[in-house]
């Protein structure tokens, strides 16, 4: 490391505290290199491109001049900001230096209305008999009017971002190419404009539907027959004028993104093996334009029908379309990840590519801003997985392992300023995914800015009377065991059997809890008893998984694993239809619909 370069100016921990409390040196290397991927020199980083600042705070004094509105209004400035100024995306022209970008933001999110209780799905998984392999978005519409008609306020679902092109198709939600777009995937192609014109679709159909007789979802196979039926509609469908007004309102980003999804179908995501003039085929660009409109229309239908809280992923896949549309907002070569703790004794790796935080400023978040307005577009919420990324992210650099890696702080302010003017902006509340190790001024911070926390029943010692009323409270999540899993012992087991190291102590807990709870040996009872206390909470909101609705015993992701466990890709044992009529989610329903406390 260079004498002169403070790592810490640059934001670059030299050690952090670990979940037991204990203090871990960075390797100095470590340093080294994150430094080094910075471009880091002597003196401070590069001046952010936009100010941003808090309308629920004193504004400051930028100096004279005047502030032209997004809407083009101009005020004229003499001292301290106005307070009556609009929140949005403006420009300030001072007098004596340079225009530049004035981002004013409420400082907080709206919570809740009202209390409010939903179920969260994976959507891939929630299927139907008219499914083609996997759940699609007409599935999950007709999963919200169930709930609905359940007394659901909302459904929670995972990440529905856009995957990178190729084979094999990446399952997880959380490894996306785009946080920007969708993925066409789950189109319900037999409600495409146009499909009841389309011959040879039934055929395409019912080899879809066989694909459900097998739990473990074969997303290839899905998209081979989705894509076969999509390419002939969209010939059918390629003039709507509603496509010319989506492509118009998304702009730039939307072009960028379809011509790499083109350029990768025909070269391979691998951009190193792009050809120097790699030319982008016109008509497979506006095909893949046309597969986010159609994918838009139908998540707006059901989102329409209730609400939807959607998932927002920490990161995306390094060849992704992300980091073709930006590349100097990522820092190519490190990969974000989580030290060790008690639940993974080994640390995390997730092979995502952090932002720069400095390159991110000083292109005036441009892609963070792309990413919450496509979580935004629709639904009544957002959650923000992984919120801690927002204060700071564990890099790893290349080669090492994650006990390796050490933390680096992000303009936080500036990205929460950010995130709750976008959440004004889309009339939606924010959660914060904020589970693991948790600095006590992260939760200040996104506790005063009402962004709701989020508790989980299996990690919370407290009574659930006591649980704070600004957060979203559940039993698990997609990364942990369900109910009948601790209960039965497989969910430990499976763990044993893939060689995950479990940790067995903290296994031991999960158990103990359980019976200290909800004492019984039937899984229906048990999990009854366990959403019934979940509902003494006075959280704003409260979400039970559907695989705990089913007594479920696998959990959708193992954390440990690749292709050893059905990450990602293990369908409900049991199409939506009969889910409709279980009496065992009937009951969860029942009892998460009661007020607090009772």
């Amino acid at each position: 490391m260079t004498a002169d370069v403070r790592p810490e100016t640059w934001g670059v921990a030299l050690g952090y505290h670990d979940y037991a409390g204990d203090w871990r040196a960075a390797p100095p290397e470590t340093v080294d290199a994150i430094l080094a991927g910075m471009g880091a020199g002597p003196g401070d980083p590069p001046p952010p491109q936009a100010v941003t600042v808090r309308l629920d705070h004193p504004l400051p004094d930028l100096g004279s001049g005047r502030v032209v509105t997004e809407d083009g209004a101009e005020v004229a400035v003499a001292g301290p900001l106005p307070a009556d100024l609009p929140p949005g995306y403006h420009r300030f022209e001072p007098r004596d230096r340079p225009p530049h970008p004035l981002v004013v933001s409420p400082g907080r999110a709206a919570p809740p209305a009202t209390r409010r209780w939903g179920f969260s799905s994976q959507v891939y998984a929630t299927r139907s008999r008219r499914s083609w392999g996997m759940g699609d978005l007409a599935d999950l519409r007709r999963l919200n009017e169930w709930a609905r008609s359940s007394g659901a306020g909302f459904t929670l679902i995972n990440p529905l971002h856009a995957a990178t092109p190729g084979r094999p198709r990446q399952p997880s939600p959380y490894y996306p190419g785009s946080r920007c777009f969708l993925d066409p995937i789950y189109i319900a192609v037999d409600e495409v404009p146009g499909a009841g014109q389309l011959s040879g679709l039934e055929a395409l159909g019912a080899a879809g539907r066989a694909l459900n007789d097998q739990r473990v979802i074969d997303r290839d196979r899905v998209w081979d027959l989705k894509s076969e039926a999509l390419e002939r509609l969209f010939a059918l469908t390629r003039r709507d004028q509603r496509l010319a007004t989506f492509r118009s309102a998304r702009g730039d980003a939307l072009d960028r993104f379809s011509t790499y999804c083109a350029l990768a179908e025909r070269y391979g995501a691998d951009r190193t093996r792009w050809p120097a003039d790699a030319a982008c085929d016109p008509e497979r660009r506006d095909f893949h334009s046309w597969l986010q409109w159609v994918t838009d229309e139908q998540v707006r239908a059901a989102d329409q029908t209730l609400g939807l809280v959607v998932d927002l992923a920490v990161g995306v896949d390094p060849s992704g379309p992300d980091t073709w549309i930006w590349p100097e907002a990522f820092a190519r070569g490190m990969r974000v990840g989580a030290p060790p703790d008690e639940f993974n004794t080994r640390g995390q790796d997730w092979g995502l590519p952090p932002f720069d935080p400095w390159r991110l400023r000083g292109g005036g978040y441009a892609p963070w801003i792309e990413a919450l307005r496509a979580a935004l577009t629709h639904g009544s919420g957002v959650r923000v997985d992984h919120v801690m990324g927002l204060f700071r992210l564990f890099w790893i650099p290349p080669g090492a392992h994650p006990r390796e890696g050490t933390y680096v702080a992000y303009p936080h302010h500036d990205m929460l300023n950010i995130l709750t003017l976008e959440a004004h902006r889309a009339g939606a509340y924010v959660i914060g995914e904020d589970l693991g190790t948790v600095q006590d001024e992260v939760r200040r911070d996104l506790a005063e800015r009402q962004i709701l926390s989020y508790r989980v029943w299996w990690f919370e010692d407290a009574p659930t009377e006591q649980w704070p009323g600004a957060a979203m409270g559940a039993v698990t999540t997609h990364d942990l065991p369900t109910v009948a899993g601790v209960l039965s012992g497989s969910d430990l087991q499976a763990q044993r059997d893939l060689g995950t190291d479990p940790n067995e102590e903290s296994s031991a807990r999960l158990l103990d809890h359980l019976r200290e709870r909800a004492p019984g040996s039937d899984p229906a009872e048990v999990i009854v008893e366990v959403h019934r206390d979940l509902a003494r909470a006075p959280c704003s909101l409260l979400v039970a998984t559907l695989d705990d609705a089913l007594a479920v015993e696998e959990r959708p992701n193992m954390p440990g694993t690749t292709d050893s466990w059905p990450n990602w890709s293990l369908a409900l044992p049991v199409p939506l239809e009969d889910l409709e009529r279980s009496e065992l989610a009937r009951r969860v329903a029942e009892v998460l619909g009661r007020p607090a406390g009772s």
